[in-house]
C-alpha cells in the first residue's frame, strides 16, 4: 500500500513523478536503425537546402519582392523549423541508442511543435488570401497586400500560433504521469502523452479537438472559400497561356495545402484510440519530415519563376 502511494501524484499538485519518457522511435533492429537513419539524414539535407535555396531566391532576386514570395520564404523558414524540432534528435538518438527525453524537453520539443504547425495552417491561410486576391481583386491587389499588410498577417498569425502552442503546453504540463512512460512514438506528441497520463486527459482531448476546430477548421474553410473564386476565376480565362499561369502557383499551393491538412485531419481522427498503430508514425512522418521536404520541391517545380534559382547561382542578378 505504500509502493502505491509513492507512485500517485500528490493530491493538490501539478508535479510530476515521471522524470522521462522513453521514445520506442520508428523501428526496433539495429540494421533497420542504420538505414533509417540514412534516409532521415538525406531528407534533413534535401529540405534544409532546398528551402534555403528557395529563402536565398526571394531575398536576393528583386523580381521575386512579391507578397506571394514573401509568403513563400516565411513557409520556407517554418518548414527548416519543423524539421529542425525533430529530425536532429532523432538521428542523434539513432547514433547513441539513447531513447530517453527528459520531461522538460518533451513538453518544450512540444510546444515549439505545434507552434511552428500551427503557424503553418495560418500562412498557408494568408497565402490562399493572397491568390484570391491577385487572382480575383487584380486592380486593388496592391493596394490590399501592401507590405503593411503582408507583416501584420505574419504577426497575426504568429501571434495565433503562439496561443494555440502555449495553451496545449500549459495544458499538459497540468497533467500527471506516475506510471508507464513509454512513448510508442519518435516524439513527443499529445495523443501518446494523454494515454500515459495517471489523471484524466479528457479536458485535454476537448481542448485538443476544440482549438483545433477553431482554428484549423476556420482556416480551412477560408482556403476552401478563397479557391472556390479562385477556380471560377481561372476557368473564365480564355487565354491558354494566362489559365496556365494562373494555375501554376495555384495548383502547388492547393497541392501543399492537401498535404498539411490531409495528416492533421487524420491525426485528429485517431484521437482517443488507445490501440498504437504503425499508422501514426507513418502521419509523423509526414508532419514532420516529408511536407517539409516536398514544399519547395512542389512549389519550384510548378513556378514558371523557378529559373531564378539558377540565374542567381550562376550569378545573374534579374529575371529577363
Amino acid at each position: 500500500m505504500s509502493l502505491q502511494k509513492l507512485m500517485e501524484p500528490e493530491a493538490g499538485t501539478n508535479r510530476t513523478a515521471v522524470a522521462e519518457f522513453i521514445l520506442l522511435g520508428l523501428v526496433q533492429t539495429e540494421e533497420t536503425q542504420s538505414v533509417v537513419f540514412v534516409l532521415l539524414l538525406f531528407a534533413y539535407l534535401v529540405t534544409i537546402g532546398g528551402n534555403l535555396s528557395i529563402l536565398a531566391a526571394v531575398l536576393v532576386e528583386p523580381k521575386l519582392h512579391t507578397p506571394m514570395y514573401f509568403f513563400l520564404g516565411n513557409l520556407s523558414v517554418l518548414d527548416v523549423g519543423c524539421i529542425t524540432v525533430t529530425v536532429p534528435a532523432i538521428l542523434d538518438r539513432l547514433l547513441s541508442h539513447q531513447r530517453t527525453i527528459s520531461y522538460d524537453a518533451c513538453l518544450s520539443k512540444l510546444f515549439f511543435f505545434h507552434l511552428l504547425a500551427g503557424m503553418d495552417c495560418f500562412l498557408l491561410t494568408t497565402m490562399a488570401y493572397d491568390r484570391f486576391l491577385a487572382i480575383c481583386r487584380p486592380l486593388t491587389y496592391s493596394t490590399r497586400m501592401s507590405q503593411t499588410v503582408q507583416r501584420m498577417l505574419v504577426a497575426v498569425s504568429w501571434a495565433c500560433a503562439f496561443t494555440s502552442a502555449l495553451t496545449h503546453t500549459v495544458a499538459m504540463s497540468a497533467l500527471s504521469f506516475c506510471g508507464p512512460n513509454e512513448v510508442s512514438h519518435f516524439y513527443c506528441d499529445l495523443p501518446q502523452l494523454f494515454q500515459l497520463s495517471c489523471s484524466s486527459a479528457q479536458l485535454n482531448e476537448l481542448l485538443l479537438f476544440a482549438v483545433g476546430f477553431i482554428m484549423a477548421g476556420a482556416a480551412l474553410v477560408l482556403i476552401v472559400t478563397s479557391y472556390s473564386h479562385v477556380a471560377a476565376a481561372v476557368l473564365r480565362i480564355r487565354s491558354v497561356e494566362g489559365r496556365k499561369k494562373a494555375f501554376s502557383t495555384w495548383g502547388s499551393h492547393l497541392t501543399v495545402v492537401c498535404l498539411f491538412y490531409g495528416t492533421g485531419i487524420f491525426n485528429h481522427m485517431r484521437l482517443g484510440s488507445e490501440e498504437a498503430s504503425n499508422k501514426d508514425k507513418g502521419v509523423g512522418v509526414f508532419n514532420t519530415v516529408i511536407n517539409s521536404m516536398l514544399n519547395p520541391l512542389i512549389y519550384s517545380l510548378r513556378n514558371p519563376d523557378v529559373g531564378a534559382l539558377w540565374r542567381i547561382f550562376l550569378g545573374r542578378r534579374s529575371l529577363t
